[in-house]
């Protein structure tokens, strides 16, 4: 093969692919339209990633991904710290995924994969036969007629509202799950005081 051919081939291998991103990257509206975050929050259904999606949820569902991760960790850390060894591992079990999450978008994650949105979410997607826009929010009919309600947040990308009342019960319950994992480590703490010394032990508050 002649060096012209070679060198053909090899702009071919740099070229097309970048070709393909443009035409990929064209041929989605915005996000900061509905229509552009529906369909990106579609292909991250079909490509089986629920982390790609995490950026078109709405604002307070990101919040409580957030704060479930944060609560999850303090919990962990708490029972590594404080309780008997004998009990860490079961109580352990139920926080770690959360607690070790490196973002919101991996608790969401989580979640998706765990309750299933996906396959929901794949039974469902298509492609979109209208947009109804008031303001702020907007819903996004499909060629199924299923109705998809977005919020506009105030980066001015829209985020799907689907899932925010269960991440925020979630994130809810993760701060009542903190509070009583500290008391029962303080109960823990304390009685471990008291096996080395009684008397420290009731100085203890």
């Amino acid at each position: 093969m002649s060096r012209r051919w070679l060198l053909i081939l090899g702009s071919l291998v740099v070229v097309v692919p970048l070709l393909y991103a443009l035409y990929s990257w064209l041929r989605f509206p915005s996000d900061r339209t509905p229509e552009g975050a529906y369909l990106r929050v579609a292909k991250a259904v079909n490509r089986g990633k629920p982390e790609m999606a995490f950026a078109y949820t709405e604002t307070q569902a990101q919040h409580a991904c957030y704060t479930v991760r944060d609560m999850r960790s303090r919990a962990y850390d708490r029972i590594l710290a404080d309780f008997p060894e004998n009990e860490r591992e079961s109580a352990l079990g139920r926080f770690k995924a959360y607690a070790q999450a490196q973002d919101g978008s991996d608790v969401f994650a989580l979640y998706a994969r765990e309750r299933g949105w996906l396959d929901r979410l794949r039974r469902d997607v298509s492609g979109i036969a209208k947009v109804e826009t008031h303001g702020d929010r907007a819903t996004v009919v499909t060629a199924r007629g299923t109705r998809y309600a977005f919020r506009r947040r105030d980066n001015g990308i829209w985020g799907l509202t689907l899932f925010t009342a269960a991440l925020v019960s979630e994130a809810e319950r993760a701060t009542r799950d903190l509070a009583l994992i500290e008391q029962s480590a303080a109960d823990y703490k304390r009685a471990a005081l008291f096996r080395v010394s009684p008397a420290a032990a009731s100085a203890t508050p």
